[in-house]
């Protein structure tokens, strides 16, 4: 507002030069409309008008401008009246005009009623074609063009880019060429552009040797097209070498090396560069706050957006999405709310980025009820904000509330039919993750490798082998049966069904094979009795791969050693978790190991491991401890340790259950009811059994004392009639 206050103050000063008051008109004028201030470019039309000079050409121009551009027809009719019959700047004002508005038919009108044209005209109706998505009638005009400069060339393939037509754009750059017509640097950066997306690099290294030859190589346009070319076609090393080589780099320079070093890992180095900039503006800033989310840094992206804050810079909706993402990552709701507020107070709480990553947020910090007001308030909501609300009641077991959300989604998206598959597999619902699964197939959606993944996984804790199979076919049919996700996921699902050799085969047959795809053959082997191919198959990394072991292989090797009663070599691996894995034991890996030498006879041992122990041990060591115990009668440890237990179990129904179920395996019956009573009278239940069972490929799932079934009486009367034949047969023996 300064500067049109000061233009305003100008023009109504008393005159100087006349030529010095036409220049501040037409400048304040032009202000107006680049900051569309409608209201004060009305004033200085009136002011104009006033003095008697509003028809003179140049600032009857910028009026004209100036009311076509806020679509004021009647205004921009007046002035026109003002004109002779023709006048070729106005009728291509009105060209450009039309084509703004969208009425390109309106705009051929003009342009055919022109008894002259010139090589505005005919750029202006070509790009207008193309801007609109008619290119053939586009390039029957652009052959037609008597004015083929450079700049008609150039606008002719970008338009050909906009409407994605890549290859006809790099035929138009060739023709180009043929025709003797040299490119200037917007050419060469579109026609990189294209290479791009075509993801031709040799094309474009020619198009640089031509860049060069012609003396662009310093053109920091073209050099930045150069680099964000290379990075996408991963050559990153291109990408940095042609930075290094820029005399001169702006902001987009600097932002792209960025990418540079955040495409090859190294995010130390991507942050000097960062440090070195001369110059940071919000796109830069928000470039390495984004960066740092992306690759887990939440810590440092919420600290980088505090700096860029304190140097007065205004964040953008990028940044401001970058960083509630950050913030749900640390599951930091209080920081969030304070965005939150900030969003709202600058008018931003319509951005569907912004408001996706609320709910998000919300989601993660469990408050998904303030996720839906942020959804409820989303005007134009698109297919990610309806995928984040079902996320987010699908991730704090909300369900049906997600149900009834999926079921409105006007256009249904793979992500929306993986966020339903994955709600219910976390809920533990695995009937409804097969129901949602199929009624995504008869939808026509083609399931991706996330929803294969999952779905695996459901057969995996339902032990389904015959599902698992069939799910096992149709990645085959989709081409994904090589992807390192669904290999491992067919592992898990296997060796859980008790089918470890399928499970060995799929493992050997993967071409790459992660951290993951080896945890999951290692463990599968323990778990199914192989102990000893389990330690030989861990051997086989460590000497045959760069992976070193994780946690839940070191359990599974604790684990194999348990059950196959090699103890020592048990401890061994146990020994070297922190000395040479670097690995903290937890409770599981102590339990693994109280188990194995308590299966072993060596009690004694057991419980001092457990007594020594930097974490409290879980119940189910104890539990091992007094098994140990009753197996070799040890009945001095075998007291203390199920007074532990007793003592543990608290108000902890599971550790009440295992007391009860050990007193029973020792035939002390008063015990178990003085232990059921006591669960009683502290408002304790044992959570209801569940079983379940395939037929003809439905799944029938069971709950104690559940009668909600629909053939509840049916099955009563079947149990009924299979214990009177029971009764008969035992009085007739």
């Amino acid at each position: 507002m300064g500067s049109i206050n000061k233009s305003l103050l100008i023009i109504k000063s008393p005159v100087k030069s006349f030529v010095n008051f036409i220049e501040s008109s037409v400048s304040a004028l032009k202000h107006c409309t680049n900051h569309r201030f409608i209201a004060q470019g009305q004033l200085i039309h009136a002011h104009l008008h006033k003095l008697g000079i509003s028809s003179h050409r140049h600032i009857s121009l910028k009026l004209l401008i100036m009311y076509l551009h806020f679509r004021k027809s009647a205004e921009a009719d007046q002035l026109r009246k003002d004109y002779n019959p023709f006048d070729m700047i106005v009728h291509n004002c009105l060209i450009s005009a039309n084509v703004e508005w969208g009425n390109v038919d309106q705009a051929r009108k003009v342009f055919d009623e022109m008894p002259q044209r010139n090589e505005v005209s005919w750029t202006a109706l070509i790009s207008g074609y193309l801007r609109h998505g008619k290119v053939d009638e586009s390039m029957c005009l652009f052959e037609r063009n008597p004015f083929q400069n450079v700049i008609s060339w150039t606008a002719a393939i970008s338009g050909l880019l906009s409407n994605r037509m890549h290859l006809k754009a790099i035929e138009l750059f060739l023709g180009m060429l043929s025709d003797g017509v040299y490119p200037n640097h917007v050419t060469f950066v579109s026609v990189v552009r294209a290479c791009a997306e075509m993801r031709e690099f040799e094309l474009g290294m020619s198009v640089l040797s031509l860049a060069v030859k012609l003396g662009f190589e310093d053109n920091v346009s073209v050099c930045n097209s150069l680099i964000t070319f290379s990075l996408r076609l991963g050559k990153v090393e291109v990408a940095r070498r042609i930075f290094e080589r820029m005399e001169t780099r702006d902001v987009i320079s600097w932002t792209a090396i960025l990418d540079v070093y955040v495409e090859m890992g190294d995010l130390e180095e991507a942050r000097k560069v960062f440090d070195k900039m001369p110059e940071r503006n919000e796109v830069s800033w928000s470039a390495m706050i984004s960066r740092y989310t992306q690759k887990g840094c939440s810590k440092e992206a919420i600290e980088l957006f505090s700096q860029m804050v304190e140097t007065g810079i205004n964040p953008n909706s990028s940044c401001l999405s970058s960083v509630v993402n950050a913030l749900a990552n640390l599951k930091a709701l209080q920081p969030g709310k304070t965005i939150h507020a900030h969003v709202i107070k600058v008018g931003m709480v319509n951005d569907v980025f912004i408001s996706s990553s609320l709910i998000d947020l919300y989601g993660s910090c469990g408050s998904p009820k303030d996720g839906r007001l942020v959804f409820d308030t989303i005007q134009n909501k698109n297919v990610v904000c309806w995928n984040s609300m079902i996320s987010a009641y699908s991730s704090n077991g909300l369900q049906e509330e997600a149900k009834k959300l999926f079921d409105q989604i006007p256009i249904k998206s793979i992500v929306s039919w993986n966020s339903m598959v994955s709600g219910y597999l976390q809920a533990k619902q695995y009937d409804n993750v097969f129901e949602v699964f199929n009624t995504m197939l008869l939808s026509g959606q083609t399931p991706d490798i996330s929803t294969f993944s999952t779905v695996l996984c459901a057969c995996a804790n339902l032990t389904s082998l015959n599902k698992g199979k069939d799910i096992h076919g149709k990645t085959f049919k989709l081409g994904f049966q090589h992807d390192v996700f669904i290999g491992t996921s067919l592992i898990d699902m296997y060796a859980k069904s008790g089918d470890i050799e399928n499970s060995k085969r799929v493992f050997n047959k993967m071409t790459e094979k992660n951290e993951v795809s080896w945890t999951a053959m290692i463990q599968g082997l323990a778990e199914n009795g192989f102990a000893e191919e389990s330690l030989e198959l861990f051997q086989e990394m460590e000497k045959t791969t760069s992976i070193k072991p994780n946690s839940l292989i070191l359990l599974a090797i604790l684990f194999a050693c348990s059950h196959c009663g090699l103890v020592d070599k048990g401890l061994h691996y146990f020994n070297l978790m922190e000395t040479v894995y670097n690995i903290k034991p937890n409770e599981r890996h102590y339990t693994c190991v109280v188990d194995m030498l308590s299966r072993a006879g060596r009690v004694n041992e057991a419980e001092d491991l457990l007594k020594s122990m930097p974490c409290e041990p879980e119940v189910n060591a104890w539990a091992a401890l007094l098994s140990g115990c009753k197996t070799f009668g040890e009945d001095e440890i075998a007291e203390r340790t199920a007074a532990t237990i007793q003592e543990l179990a608290g108000r902890k129904t599971g550790g009440y259950v295992l007391l009860s179920n050990v007193y029973a395996s020792a035939g002390k019956w008063r015990e178990v009811l003085k232990t059921r009573k006591m669960m009683k009278e502290r408002g304790l239940k044992k959570s209801g059994g569940c079983s379940w069972i395939e037929v003809r490929d439905e799944l029938h799932v069971f709950y104690a004392q559940d009668g909600s079934g629909n053939d509840w009486n049916e099955i009563c009367g079947v149990l009924e009639q299979l214990k009177y034949h029971m009764l008969v047969l035992f009085e007739d023996n």
